[in-house]
């Protein structure tokens, strides 16, 4: 079987995969063994981690076989073979064997780097697996999670999905895949709302932003979703004052400034710099206070003075909404 040797073919001679992502990692591996069983259902795969390694082993799995069936060799944690099976790798990247496919998982770090420094320099295929600390980072993992299955999503709800569920990635692919299955059509933040809105802080902050963007409608009906869920009244008008302090210490904030300086100067990562300054347009010094009132006024009641603390609360997101939207002041 002629073998391919482009540096795209999952089915190169060596795939080196670096990074800390578990769940980039198995995919890695996994795309791997489903190319060769592609090519050839009958595909042994061996999975190793260092302990299973001993001098003379990766020969003996790589050796030709009798009837040259495919093989894939899995080994994990490269960065931690002991130095004389790090001496059996090298040379066996000096030469591959014939329908064999060896994927080296390498956490990219400093220790094992000769290693790594072997596989790259013998024409590894390299799989990129960092680990996704950013928030944008885990922004972008769900909008390609979703292009990857064919599927639209809109910005506000890639952006709703990642605040609800969080940093972990598997628990990212795990949403993005439901609602793929799950979910016609576009995929949009109501959609992501009805699914996912058990994170009462998510919820809030839903809530606020709808309101700072002045979208009034869709702020409200956020509103009645997270108090018909559970959420906190408190948490609400806190999420609601955040988002306005926000939009204000931007308007206020040094002109000129590059982005790095701006987050620092204000206090904020730069992915959330970037969302209050879409959010800003329409604002004004004036609306900034009366919406920041409003919000005031909802605190107290939700804090005991009043005797409807949902009614506060709509009431302030209006309120919020349309110092948003100087065309809707009165």
């Amino acid at each position: 079987m002629a073998r391919k040797t482009t540096t795209d073919d999952p089915l190169a001679p060596v795939t080196l995969a670096v990074g800390q992502e578990e769940l980039l990692l198995d995919r890695a591996v996994r795309q791997v063994i489903e190319a060769a069983r592609a090519a050839d259902p009958d595909t042994d795969v061996r999975d190793l981690t260092p302990d299973a390694l001993h001098p003379g082993t990766l020969a003996e799995l790589t050796s030709p076989s009798l009837f040259a069936e495919r093989k894939v060799v899995v080994v994990r944690n490269s960065q931690d073979l002991a130095a004389e099976t790090v001496k059996d790798v090298k040379a066996y990247l000096a030469e591959p064997a014939e329908e064999i496919t060896l994927v080296l998982l390498h956490a990219g770090q400093a220790r094992g780097k000769g290693l790594l420094d072997a596989a790259r320099k013998a024409g590894a295929r390299e799989v990129a697996c960092p680990k996704m600390t950013k928030p944008a980072d885990r922004l972008s993992f769900v909008r390609s999670e979703f292009r990857a299955a064919g599927r639209s999503a809109t910005p506000e709800a890639c952006q709703a999905l990642v605040d609800a569920v969080g940093s972990d990635l598997r628990e990212l692919a795990g949403a993005c895949s439901q609602l793929t299955a799950d979910v016609d059509g576009t995929i949009d933040e109501v959609v992501v709302a009805r699914y996912y809105t058990g994170r009462a802080e998510a919820s809030s902050f839903t809530v606020a932003d709808r309101a700072v963007e002045g979208r009034a409608a869709d702020a409200l009906e956020a509103l009645r979703w997270a108090l018909s869920t559970g959420v906190p009244p408190v948490l609400v008008t806190s999420a609601l004052a955040q988002g306005v302090r926000a939009i204000g210490k931007l308007a206020s904030a040094p002109p000129g400034l590059r982005a790095g300086d701006l987050a620092r100067e204000l206090g904020m990562p730069p992915w959330k710099v970037d969302r209050v300054r879409q959010q800003m347009r329409g604002w004004s010094a004036d609306g900034v206070a009366v919406a920041l009132r409003a919000v005031a006024e909802a605190d107290g009641a939700v804090k005991g003075g009043g005797d409807d603390p949902g009614y506060a609360l709509e009431k302030a997101v209006v309120a919020v909404a349309r110092a948003a939207r100087p065309s809707q002041r009165r």
